[in-house]
């Protein structure tokens, strides 16, 4: 009896203390190993060339300047690649979530004929596809080479995703859809009246996984796209931090004694990656809902 009516410390033991002080100090390291390369990066992009070759900008940035950011500003090319990449994610994530949507809520309906097949037959994709040959043939068919819609129809929809949709919608109460039913709705206002309005976390998840996607995507616009002007901006960024290829930027490079080649690479590379930390905390709250509702069933 005394043994069940002892209540623990409320600081706990020993133990619990020395565990506590490992998960933190664990946490910190991981949390200093994910984000010091980024911090790597932006403070090499604002020091002086002078320290960058000295080697001695490791954790505080020296002989601050702005002048790749200046730089990158300047340049017509990564404005033009820059639109095209906001284009390229705006139009690809609304007709992926649509397409996802769509395709989710007849496959979590449990009256839907066939339902079990036709889900099989979309899982199939997951495992096996035609290859980046067929996938170009079609492509070059449809006449869709070196156009927007090359980069943003092809991967309409994600397998994954859809089925990580299609069971968060299997969760929603049936008796809504019953009474939209006695009400006279027919499945299209069910799914885009009550459906949809009652799955914003999960769409909200589905855009930040699409958004993210087409964001950082480059080899379908390498692959699709002849056009410079037509490059979204990750491959600006490829051919410039991994191909080398800077010849429009040489001139301002070598009359700006404060800036080299790595300074305006590692400034595009932040430019780059600004926008979606921009994006990403508003949909914060909504991404771990929706994914751990949607993940309950399989």
């Amino acid at each position: 009896m005394l043994l069940k009516n002892r209540k623990p410390s409320e600081n706990g033991g020993i133990g619990s203390r020395i565990f506590d002080f490992c998960n933190i100090l664990f946490m910190l390291c991981l949390a200093f190993i994910t984000l010091y390369p980024m911090y790597n990066i932006f403070i090499v992009s604002i020091s002086s060339a002078e320290y960058i070759y000295a080697g001695a900008v490791s954790f505080i940035p020296k002989g601050i300047n702005f002048d790749a950011y200046r730089m990158v500003f300047k340049n017509d090319s990564i404005w033009r690649s820059f639109g095209n990449s906001i284009l390229y994610t705006t139009v690809g994530t609304a007709i992926n979530v649509v397409c996802s949507a769509m395709c989710a809520y007849p496959l979590s309906r449990k009256d839907f004929y066939g339902r079990g097949f036709f889900t099989l037959f979309v899982a199939v994709t997951m495992f096996i596809s035609g290859g980046m040959i067929p996938s170009y043939l079609v492509v070059n068919q449809l006449r869709l080479i070196n156009t927007m819609w090359a980069i943003v129809l092809p991967g309409a929809i994600s397998t994954y995703n859809m089925i990580i949709m299609r069971t968060f919608f299997q969760n929603l109460p049936v008796s809504l859809q019953e009474s939209a039913y006695l009400d006279g709705a027919n499945d299209i206002t069910i799914l885009f009246k009550v459906v949809l309005p009652l799955s914003m976390p999960i769409i909200a998840t589905m855009t930040l996984f699409y958004a993210v996607g087409h964001w950082n995507s480059y080899f379908n616009a390498m692959i699709y796209l002849n056009s410079k002007s037509k490059f979204p901006l990750q491959v600006l960024l490829r051919e410039i931090v991994v191909a080398g290829n800077m010849a429009d930027e040489s001139s301002d490079l070598t009359s700006n004694i404060n800036i080299i080649a790595i300074n305006f690479k590692y400034a595009v590379i932040v430019i780059t990656v600004v926008p979606i930390l921009v994006v990403y905390p508003f949909l914060q709250k909504h991404f771990t809902k929706g994914v751990m509702i949607g993940a309950i069933k399989g």
